[in-house]
Formats: C-alpha cells, structure tokens, sequence
C-alpha cells in the first residue's frame, strides 16, 4: 500500500480523540534486512523494537503518576489516550522483538538490558517522601518525555513520507512503523502539554532537551551498531557502517542525522516553539484509517 502524500490542499480533521488501536502484525516471512539490500537502515530503523518497550512503559508510569493531579478535564483526557495508546506500542514493539528479531538469530539482550536499566533505575521516581521533591523530580520527568516525543514525531512524520515503498521494503514492517508513527504525529502535542501544565519553565524545557539529544545519539548509534556487527551476512567495520548510513539517508530511507539532531533539534530551543510545527494530523489521520494491520484486527 502506498504512503498517502502530502498534499497543500489536505482537510484539516479537526479536534481528534486520542484513543489506542487494536493492531495485528505478522513478521513471520520478514527477512532481517526488511529494506532489501540495504541492511544499515534495516537495522537503524530496527533498533525502535529494542528501545522502545522499556521506554514507552516509562512514559505510562509517569504519566499515570501525572493523571492524578490534573485538573482541566481536556489534559485528562488526552493523558488516558497517550497512556493507552504508548502501552499498546510498548507491547507490539516486545513482540516484534521476538518473534522477528530473535527468531532471525539476534541477540538483543545486551541492548535492551542497558535500556531497561535506564528507564527502570536512573530514571525511576524517586524514593523521598518530601512532596516539593517528588513533584520537581516529576516535572523533569515529564520534561524529558515531551523532548523525546520531540523526536518521535519527528521520526513518524519521516516514516509517513520516506521511501521505503520505492526500495522494495517488507511491507508488514513498513506498516508496523508507519502505523506507529502516525500515532505519534497524532499524539505529538499531548507531552509538551502535559510538562508545561506541570512546570511552565524555558530552562526546563532546553535543560531537558539536552539530556534527550545525548541520550538518543548514543544509544541510537550503539543499538545499530551492535545489530550490524552481530549480523552474520554483513561483514563492515564502524566506518564503513556509518558510509552505509550516510548512503541511506541521502535515498530517504533513514532520515538525516544533521536534521534530526541539527535542525529539528534546535527548532525546539525557540521560544515560540510549537509540537504542531512537525507533522502532519491530516495525514496521520488518513493512515491510521487505511493500515492494513489497523483494518485486520477489525475483521
């Protein structure tokens, strides 16, 4: 199925209920390089199904934590979808994580240990009693959410447009990370929102996106790497696996990383900044309606 374009004449759907989707994916005859012939961004986009579980059920702890102490009943609303829709993606990305990752001979042990102890450690709530404490950690947790979601919208709003379809990319896949990716341009404002309902702060905000941009770089790079070393059909040196990337995202297969980390990265440094800058509802709207995965699981 093709990627709806973008178009300047796209109708607005207006105020849109967030609300989690029943999803089914079949990887069983997925190859390991899904995008054929190009097994660096095979495995860099690959690297959500490793990250994204511990993270995701992050995000709903915190925001469960949240919810409680949310007055507007708008904010409120939007939370319960956010929480449902995160924790649907958590447990799809863990089940691609092994009946396609594993099954195909990976290893993602190491990686998803070093996340797990991330999310589920440094990043816990901490363990005072003193109620100011507990509300500022939480503030900066939620910080740190809305500059992931950042980069979440961003990378689905790439993911709607990339050309995955043109290279011959497995289709099961191209649809679990553009139905994904939907749901974040959709959801892409619910974050900021919520941290700037918390603790209306700049500093907070650019202090958090800091952490975010580090964070991301790094386990990015390490995650994919790792992937590309272990996989026993590619035989490439660091160097030569960061050519391979650089090449990929020049075909729009793997968005730039001087835009990701460059351009998009310090649009959120702008006072004025505004999550609705990235992507577009319309358009994710349009391929929540149409994913074949979204569709099956109603039949």
């Amino acid at each position: 199925m093709l990627r709806p374009r973008r178009f300047r004449d796209e109708v607005d759907p207006g105020p849109v209920q967030i609300q989690a989707r029943k999803v089914q994916f079949d990887v069983a005859d997925a190859p390991l390089h899904w995008i054929p012939g190009h097994p660096a961004a095979s495995h860099v986009v690959s690297v959500l199904n490793l990250v994204l579980p511990a993270g995701e059920r992050w995000f709903v702890q915190t925001f469960n934590e949240a919810l409680p102490m949310v007055k507007d009943p708008k904010l409120a609303d939007d939370i319960r979808g956010f929480v449902g829709q995160e924790a649907t993606h958590a447990d799809v990305h863990e089940q691609v994580l092994h009946s396609f990752m594993e099954a195909r001979g990976v290893n993602p042990g190491p990686i998803v240990e070093q996340v797990e102890h991330l999310f589920r450690e440094a990043l816990a709530p901490p363990t005072t009693t003193d109620p100011t404490r507990r509300l500022n950690h939480l503030s900066d947790r939620l910080w740190l959410i809305a500059a992931i979601e950042h980069y979440t919208a961003v990378m689905g709003d790439f993911a709607l447009n990339c050309t995955w379809d043109d290279y011959g990319a497995d289709p099961t896949l191209v649809d679990l990370f553009r139905w994904h990716g939907s749901e974040e341009v959709e959801h892409r404002s619910v974050a900021h929102d919520v941290a700037v309902y918390f603790h209306d702060s700049y500093f907070s905000r650019i202090r958090a996106m800091t952490t975010a941009a580090t964070m991301l770089a790094v386990f990015f790079q390490r995650a994919a790497w790792y992937l590309m070393r272990t996989d026993p059909n590619v035989d490439a040196n660091w160097l030569t696996f960061n050519r391979m990337r650089m090449r990929d995202s020049k075909l729009g297969l793997l968005p730039r990383y001087r835009y990701l980390f460059g351009t998009a990265t310090l649009s959120y440094f702008r006072p004025g900044y505004s999550p609705e800058e990235f992507g577009s509802t319309a358009q994710a709207v349009a391929y929540l309606a149409s994913s074949p995965a979204a569709r099956a699981a109603h039949l």
